[in-house]
Protein backbone atom coordinates (compact mmCIF):
# COMPACT_ATOMS: atom_id res chain seq x y z
CA UNK A 1 0.00 0.00 0.00
CA UNK A 2 1.09 3.14 -1.00
CA UNK A 3 2.39 5.48 1.98
CA UNK A 4 1.35 9.17 2.15
CA UNK A 5 3.58 9.90 5.15
CA UNK A 6 5.09 12.86 3.22
CA UNK A 7 2.12 14.23 2.74
CA UNK A 8 1.34 14.63 6.48
CA UNK A 9 4.71 15.88 6.80
CA UNK A 10 3.39 18.66 4.50
CA UNK A 11 0.81 19.28 6.59
CA UNK A 12 2.76 19.99 9.36
CA UNK A 13 4.84 23.10 7.98
CA UNK A 14 2.04 24.84 7.81
CA UNK A 15 3.55 28.01 6.60
CA UNK A 16 5.66 28.33 3.73
CA UNK A 17 6.96 31.53 1.63
CA UNK A 18 6.54 31.92 -2.36
CA UNK A 19 9.31 33.43 -4.16
CA UNK A 20 8.78 35.31 -7.79
CA UNK A 21 11.85 36.27 -8.86
CA UNK A 22 13.30 36.30 -12.70
CA UNK A 23 13.59 39.37 -15.39
CA UNK A 24 10.54 40.66 -14.40
CA UNK A 25 11.85 42.05 -11.15
CA UNK A 26 14.27 43.92 -13.39
CA UNK A 27 11.05 46.23 -14.75
CA UNK A 28 9.99 46.51 -11.54
CA UNK A 29 5.96 45.89 -13.19
CA UNK A 30 4.91 43.01 -11.48
CA UNK A 31 5.36 38.99 -13.25
CA UNK A 32 3.11 39.18 -16.09
CA UNK A 33 4.65 42.32 -16.99
CA UNK A 34 5.72 41.44 -20.84
CA UNK A 35 1.88 39.57 -21.57
CA UNK A 36 0.32 42.99 -19.88
CA UNK A 37 2.75 45.83 -21.16
CA UNK A 38 2.68 44.17 -24.76
CA UNK A 39 6.23 43.85 -24.81
CA UNK A 40 8.23 42.63 -27.44
CA UNK A 41 10.93 39.75 -26.61
CA UNK A 42 13.23 41.44 -28.28
CA UNK A 43 12.91 44.28 -26.19
CA UNK A 44 12.06 42.20 -23.24
CA UNK A 45 15.49 40.56 -23.62
CA UNK A 46 17.36 43.58 -22.89
CA UNK A 47 16.67 43.43 -19.16
CA UNK A 48 19.05 40.39 -19.40
CA UNK A 49 22.15 42.52 -18.59
CA UNK A 50 20.28 44.57 -15.98
CA UNK A 51 19.73 40.87 -14.31
CA UNK A 52 22.88 41.54 -11.49
CA UNK A 53 22.23 39.23 -8.74
CA UNK A 54 23.95 40.16 -5.85
CA UNK A 55 26.05 37.10 -4.28
CA UNK A 56 24.26 36.64 -1.28
CA UNK A 57 20.84 37.11 -2.41
CA UNK A 58 19.83 33.56 -1.13
CA UNK A 59 21.40 33.60 1.57
CA UNK A 60 19.52 36.78 2.65
CA UNK A 61 16.11 35.42 0.98
CA UNK A 62 16.29 32.12 2.93
CA UNK A 63 17.23 34.16 6.37
CA UNK A 64 13.98 36.42 5.46
CA UNK A 65 11.99 33.28 4.82
CA UNK A 66 13.23 31.72 8.56
CA UNK A 67 12.56 34.65 10.79
CA UNK A 68 9.15 34.96 9.27
CA UNK A 69 8.19 31.75 10.30
CA UNK A 70 8.71 29.48 6.83
CA UNK A 71 9.58 26.27 7.18
CA UNK A 72 9.53 25.64 3.55
CA UNK A 73 10.41 28.06 0.25
CA UNK A 74 8.84 27.73 -3.52
CA UNK A 75 10.76 29.48 -5.95
CA UNK A 76 9.86 30.11 -9.63
CA UNK A 77 12.66 28.02 -11.19
CA UNK A 78 10.94 29.08 -14.49
CA UNK A 79 7.98 31.61 -14.97
CA UNK A 80 5.63 31.99 -17.84
CA UNK A 81 8.17 34.40 -19.52
CA UNK A 82 10.44 31.21 -20.33
CA UNK A 83 13.68 32.58 -18.81
CA UNK A 84 14.80 29.36 -16.41
CA UNK A 85 16.82 30.57 -13.15
CA UNK A 86 18.63 27.35 -13.45
CA UNK A 87 21.52 25.82 -16.41
CA UNK A 88 19.30 24.05 -18.71
CA UNK A 89 21.83 21.78 -19.66
CA UNK A 90 21.35 22.33 -23.31
CA UNK A 91 18.27 22.35 -23.81
CA UNK A 92 18.37 26.21 -24.43
CA UNK A 93 20.67 28.92 -23.63
CA UNK A 94 17.40 31.10 -22.39
CA UNK A 95 18.83 30.86 -18.71
CA UNK A 96 20.75 32.37 -15.84
CA UNK A 97 23.60 30.24 -16.62
CA UNK A 98 24.05 31.49 -20.02
CA UNK A 99 23.19 35.55 -19.20
CA UNK A 100 25.54 37.47 -17.65
CA UNK A 101 24.59 37.17 -14.51
CA UNK A 102 26.39 33.84 -15.25
CA UNK A 103 25.03 31.68 -12.62
CA UNK A 104 22.76 28.80 -11.46
CA UNK A 105 20.64 30.68 -9.33
CA UNK A 106 18.49 27.35 -8.13
CA UNK A 107 21.74 25.63 -7.39
CA UNK A 108 22.57 28.94 -4.64
CA UNK A 109 19.00 28.76 -3.61
CA UNK A 110 18.80 25.14 -2.61
CA UNK A 111 22.07 25.24 -1.11
CA UNK A 112 21.09 27.91 0.95
CA UNK A 113 17.99 26.35 1.70
CA UNK A 114 20.01 23.10 2.91
CA UNK A 115 22.50 24.94 5.03
CA UNK A 116 19.27 27.28 6.95
CA UNK A 117 17.17 23.92 7.59
CA UNK A 118 14.73 25.58 4.96
CA UNK A 119 12.59 22.64 2.51
CA UNK A 120 13.27 23.77 -0.91
CA UNK A 121 10.54 24.22 -3.70
CA UNK A 122 10.48 24.64 -6.97
CA UNK A 123 7.56 26.31 -9.03
CA UNK A 124 7.46 25.60 -12.65
CA UNK A 125 5.84 27.49 -15.17
CA UNK A 126 3.56 25.50 -17.60
CA UNK A 127 2.54 28.01 -19.78
CA UNK A 128 4.99 29.76 -21.73
CA UNK A 129 5.89 33.16 -23.40
CA UNK A 130 9.33 32.23 -25.03
CA UNK A 131 9.09 29.06 -26.24
CA UNK A 132 7.95 28.67 -30.07
CA UNK A 133 6.79 24.71 -29.68
CA UNK A 134 3.73 26.51 -27.37
CA UNK A 135 2.00 27.38 -30.02
CA UNK A 136 3.39 25.56 -32.89
CA UNK A 137 4.04 22.06 -31.92
CA UNK A 138 2.08 21.62 -28.45
CA UNK A 139 3.45 17.54 -28.24
CA UNK A 140 7.40 18.87 -28.94
CA UNK A 141 6.65 21.66 -26.19
CA UNK A 142 5.39 18.90 -23.35
CA UNK A 143 8.79 16.96 -24.26
CA UNK A 144 10.75 19.95 -23.32
CA UNK A 145 8.50 20.93 -20.21
CA UNK A 146 9.28 17.07 -19.33
CA UNK A 147 12.90 17.29 -20.02
CA UNK A 148 12.79 20.59 -17.60
CA UNK A 149 11.28 19.47 -14.87
CA UNK A 150 13.56 16.13 -14.98
CA UNK A 151 16.79 18.26 -14.86
CA UNK A 152 15.05 19.78 -11.54
CA UNK A 153 13.91 16.39 -10.44
CA UNK A 154 18.01 14.88 -10.83
CA UNK A 155 20.23 17.88 -10.28
CA UNK A 156 19.33 19.35 -7.06
CA UNK A 157 19.23 16.72 -4.33
CA UNK A 158 16.57 16.12 -2.37
CA UNK A 159 13.36 18.84 -2.91
CA UNK A 160 10.22 19.28 -1.51
CA UNK A 161 8.17 19.68 -4.68
CA UNK A 162 7.18 21.03 -7.66
CA UNK A 163 4.18 23.96 -7.48
CA UNK A 164 3.21 24.04 -11.86
CA UNK A 165 1.05 26.94 -12.88
CA UNK A 166 -0.44 27.13 -16.17
CA UNK A 167 -2.69 24.43 -17.68
CA UNK A 168 -5.76 27.14 -17.32
CA UNK A 169 -4.34 28.51 -20.39
CA UNK A 170 -5.10 25.12 -22.53
CA UNK A 171 -7.62 23.77 -20.87
CA UNK A 172 -8.48 21.14 -23.51
CA UNK A 173 -4.33 20.20 -25.05
CA UNK A 174 -3.16 16.91 -24.12
CA UNK A 175 -0.61 17.62 -21.41
CA UNK A 176 0.18 14.20 -20.90
CA UNK A 177 0.09 14.95 -16.84
CA UNK A 178 0.62 11.12 -16.36
CA UNK A 179 4.22 11.49 -18.26
CA UNK A 180 5.40 14.80 -16.44
CA UNK A 181 4.35 13.32 -12.69
CA UNK A 182 5.79 9.92 -13.46
CA UNK A 183 8.93 11.77 -14.03
CA UNK A 184 9.01 13.47 -10.91
CA UNK A 185 7.90 9.92 -9.00
CA UNK A 186 10.62 8.60 -10.53
CA UNK A 187 13.93 11.03 -9.07
CA UNK A 188 11.87 12.04 -6.44
CA UNK A 189 9.61 9.83 -4.86
CA UNK A 190 7.95 11.93 -1.87
CA UNK A 191 8.09 14.89 -3.61
CA UNK A 192 4.84 17.11 -3.36
CA UNK A 193 3.16 17.58 -6.52
CA UNK A 194 1.05 20.44 -7.06
CA UNK A 195 -0.83 21.77 -9.99
CA UNK A 196 -2.74 25.35 -9.22
CA UNK A 197 -5.94 25.61 -10.00
CA UNK A 198 -5.93 28.81 -11.02
CA UNK A 199 -8.81 31.77 -9.43
CA UNK A 200 -11.39 30.20 -11.00
CA UNK A 201 -11.19 26.60 -9.92
CA UNK A 202 -10.33 27.04 -6.44
CA UNK A 203 -9.78 23.39 -4.54
CA UNK A 204 -10.29 21.62 -7.41
CA UNK A 205 -8.83 18.27 -7.93
CA UNK A 206 -7.42 17.72 -11.24
CA UNK A 207 -5.59 14.62 -11.51
CA UNK A 208 -5.19 11.48 -8.74
CA UNK A 209 -1.36 12.26 -8.35
CA UNK A 210 -1.61 15.68 -7.21
CA UNK A 211 -0.84 16.03 -3.18
CA UNK A 212 -2.66 19.22 -2.52
CA UNK A 213 -4.90 21.53 -4.09
CA UNK A 214 -4.61 25.25 -4.31
CA UNK A 215 -6.56 28.54 -3.43
CA UNK A 216 -4.96 31.34 -5.24
CA UNK A 217 -6.44 34.45 -3.12
CA UNK A 218 -9.21 32.49 -2.36
CA UNK A 219 -10.29 31.43 1.32
CA UNK A 220 -9.15 27.79 2.19
CA UNK A 221 -11.78 25.03 2.74
CA UNK A 222 -11.37 21.09 3.13
CA UNK A 223 -9.70 19.37 0.90
CA UNK A 224 -11.68 16.39 -0.52
CA UNK A 225 -9.36 13.33 1.01
CA UNK A 226 -12.14 10.52 -0.58
CA UNK A 227 -9.67 8.64 -2.58
CA UNK A 228 -6.42 9.44 -0.97
CA UNK A 229 -4.94 11.50 1.32
CA UNK A 230 -4.42 15.57 0.10
CA UNK A 231 -3.25 18.69 1.62
CA UNK A 232 -4.50 22.03 0.98
CA UNK A 233 -2.54 25.31 0.16
CA UNK A 234 -3.39 28.95 -0.20
CA UNK A 235 -1.23 31.48 -1.78
CA UNK A 236 -1.85 34.81 -0.92
CA UNK A 237 0.50 38.10 -1.92
CA UNK A 238 1.70 40.39 0.78
CA UNK A 239 0.10 43.49 -1.46
CA UNK A 240 -1.16 42.79 -5.69
CA UNK A 241 1.41 41.22 -7.22
CA UNK A 242 3.40 38.23 -6.89
CA UNK A 243 6.21 39.76 -8.81
CA UNK A 244 8.40 42.95 -7.59
CA UNK A 245 6.16 46.00 -8.40
CA UNK A 246 8.13 49.30 -7.29
CA UNK A 247 4.83 51.35 -7.72
CA UNK A 248 2.25 48.90 -5.53
CA UNK A 249 1.62 50.04 -2.19
CA UNK A 250 -1.25 48.29 -1.72
CA UNK A 251 -0.01 46.63 1.60
CA UNK A 252 -2.92 44.36 3.29
CA UNK A 253 -2.72 44.80 7.17
CA UNK A 254 -0.92 42.38 9.50
CA UNK A 255 -4.02 41.60 10.90
CA UNK A 256 -5.28 40.12 7.71
CA UNK A 257 -2.14 38.10 6.95
CA UNK A 258 -1.89 36.57 10.16
CA UNK A 259 -5.72 35.83 9.93
CA UNK A 260 -4.98 33.83 6.51
CA UNK A 261 -2.75 31.66 8.22
CA UNK A 262 -4.97 30.53 10.90
CA UNK A 263 -8.03 30.09 8.71
CA UNK A 264 -5.63 28.33 6.37
CA UNK A 265 -4.94 26.10 9.89
CA UNK A 266 -8.50 25.45 10.73
CA UNK A 267 -8.72 24.11 7.25
CA UNK A 268 -5.93 21.60 7.75
CA UNK A 269 -4.19 23.56 5.00
CA UNK A 270 -0.83 25.81 4.73
CA UNK A 271 -0.62 29.37 3.57
CA UNK A 272 1.93 29.86 1.03
CA UNK A 273 2.65 33.45 1.76
CA UNK A 274 4.22 35.23 -1.29
CA UNK A 275 7.59 37.67 -1.86
CA UNK A 276 8.93 39.28 -5.07
CA UNK A 277 11.73 40.56 -4.55
CA UNK A 278 13.90 43.03 -6.61
CA UNK A 279 16.34 42.55 -9.37
CA UNK A 280 19.07 41.90 -7.65
CA UNK A 281 17.64 39.66 -5.69
CA UNK A 282 16.90 41.94 -2.45
CA UNK A 283 13.99 42.17 -0.11
CA UNK A 284 12.55 45.07 0.42
CA UNK A 285 12.15 46.82 3.09
CA UNK A 286 8.70 46.65 3.81
CA UNK A 287 8.52 43.22 2.74
CA UNK A 288 11.07 42.61 4.87
CA UNK A 289 9.82 44.02 7.91
CA UNK A 290 6.11 42.60 7.61
CA UNK A 291 7.58 39.07 7.15
CA UNK A 292 9.44 39.42 10.38
CA UNK A 293 6.39 41.09 12.32
CA UNK A 294 4.65 37.38 11.15
CA UNK A 295 7.49 35.96 12.64
CA UNK A 296 7.08 37.76 16.20
CA UNK A 297 3.51 36.98 16.45
CA UNK A 298 4.37 33.18 15.94
CA UNK A 299 7.36 33.10 17.89
CA UNK A 300 5.57 35.49 20.62
CA UNK A 301 2.53 32.31 20.46
CA UNK A 302 4.98 30.04 20.97
CA UNK A 303 5.16 28.45 17.79
CA UNK A 304 1.91 26.74 17.91
CA UNK A 305 0.69 27.09 14.43
CA UNK A 306 2.22 24.27 13.08
CA UNK A 307 1.69 21.39 14.86
CA UNK A 308 -2.49 22.12 14.78
CA UNK A 309 -5.34 20.58 13.03
CA UNK A 310 -9.07 21.55 12.72
CA UNK A 311 -11.12 21.11 15.77
CA UNK A 312 -14.69 20.27 15.80
CA UNK A 313 -15.65 21.49 19.63
CA UNK A 314 -18.28 24.36 18.84
CA UNK A 315 -17.86 27.32 20.08
CA UNK A 316 -19.60 30.85 21.04
CA UNK A 317 -17.85 34.04 20.31
CA UNK A 318 -15.82 35.87 17.82
CA UNK A 319 -13.15 32.69 17.88
CA UNK A 320 -11.21 30.32 15.48
CA UNK A 321 -10.37 26.91 17.42
CA UNK A 322 -7.43 24.66 16.32
CA UNK A 323 -6.60 21.24 17.83
CA UNK A 324 -3.59 20.67 19.58
CA UNK A 325 -1.54 17.11 20.76
CA UNK A 326 -3.02 17.25 23.98
CA UNK A 327 -5.05 21.31 24.26
CA UNK A 328 -6.95 23.48 21.66
CA UNK A 329 -6.34 26.88 21.02
CA UNK A 330 -8.91 29.48 20.40
CA UNK A 331 -7.43 32.29 18.49
CA UNK A 332 -9.49 35.45 19.00
CA UNK A 333 -8.96 39.10 17.47
CA UNK A 334 -8.00 41.45 21.00
CA UNK A 335 -7.93 44.96 21.17
CA UNK A 336 -5.46 47.50 23.89
CA UNK A 337 -6.14 49.02 26.82
CA UNK A 338 -4.50 51.72 28.68
CA UNK A 339 -4.69 55.08 30.15
CA UNK A 340 -8.28 56.24 28.50
CA UNK A 341 -7.14 58.80 26.74
CA UNK A 342 -4.92 56.51 24.45
CA UNK A 343 -6.65 53.33 24.86
CA UNK A 344 -8.56 52.10 21.87
CA UNK A 345 -12.36 51.16 22.39
CA UNK A 346 -13.43 48.35 21.80
CA UNK A 347 -15.41 45.85 24.41
CA UNK A 348 -14.11 42.59 25.23
CA UNK A 349 -16.00 39.62 23.84
CA UNK A 350 -16.90 36.70 25.89
CA UNK A 351 -16.13 33.62 24.67
CA UNK A 352 -17.36 29.98 25.31
CA UNK A 353 -16.55 26.57 24.68
CA UNK A 354 -18.51 23.53 24.14
CA UNK A 355 -16.12 21.46 26.07
CA UNK A 356 -15.64 21.02 30.43
CA UNK A 357 -12.31 23.45 30.62
CA UNK A 358 -9.26 22.28 33.30
CA UNK A 359 -6.99 25.23 32.79
CA UNK A 360 -6.65 28.02 30.74
CA UNK A 361 -3.46 30.17 29.66
CA UNK A 362 -2.92 33.32 27.60
CA UNK A 363 -0.09 32.22 25.08
CA UNK A 364 1.71 35.47 24.80
CA UNK A 365 2.93 36.13 28.29
CA UNK A 366 2.03 32.81 30.08
CA UNK A 367 -0.89 34.22 32.31
CA UNK A 368 -3.95 32.23 33.78
CA UNK A 369 -6.96 33.12 31.83
CA UNK A 370 -9.94 34.27 34.65
CA UNK A 371 -13.39 32.12 33.58
CA UNK A 372 -16.48 31.33 34.71
CA UNK A 373 -16.90 27.49 34.05
CA UNK A 374 -16.37 27.41 30.35
CA UNK A 375 -16.88 30.87 29.24
CA UNK A 376 -13.80 33.51 29.53
CA UNK A 377 -13.52 37.17 28.58
CA UNK A 378 -11.01 38.04 26.07
CA UNK A 379 -8.77 40.07 27.78
CA UNK A 380 -7.51 43.42 25.93
CA UNK A 381 -3.29 43.91 25.43
CA UNK A 382 -1.75 46.52 27.91
CA UNK A 383 0.05 49.47 26.56
CA UNK A 384 2.92 48.82 24.94
CA UNK A 385 1.85 45.52 22.81
CA UNK A 386 -0.81 45.06 20.50
CA UNK A 387 -0.52 41.52 18.77
CA UNK A 388 -4.17 41.74 16.93
CA UNK A 389 -4.88 38.51 18.10
CA UNK A 390 -4.58 36.29 21.31
CA UNK A 391 -4.19 32.66 21.55
CA UNK A 392 -5.60 31.17 24.52
CA UNK A 393 -3.89 27.37 24.96
CA UNK A 394 -6.66 25.57 26.91
CA UNK A 395 -6.50 21.54 28.42
CA UNK A 396 -9.47 20.11 28.56
CA UNK A 397 -10.83 17.83 31.67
Amino acid sequence: MRDFTYVKNFEKMGFGMFVHFGLYSVAGKGEWYKSLHDVSQEEYEKLIPKFKVKKTWAKDLVKTAKAAGAKYITLTARHHDGFSLFDTCGLNTYDSVHAPVGRDLVREFVDECNAQGIVPFFYHTLLDWWHKDFDDDFPSYVDYLIKSVELLCKNYGKIGGLWFDGMWSKKDADWQEDRLYATIRKYQPEAMIINNTGLSELGKVGHYELDSVTFERGKPCFVDNSDRPRAGEMCQVLNSHWGYAAEDCNYKPMKEIIFNLVDCRRYNCNLLLNLGPRGNGAVSPIDREMLLMLGKWIKKNKNFIYDVRSCDIPVEGNAVLLQGKDCIYAVMEANMSADINVQLSGASEKITIGADIKRAIWLDNGESIEREGNTFTVKPFFYGMHLGYRVAKIWLK
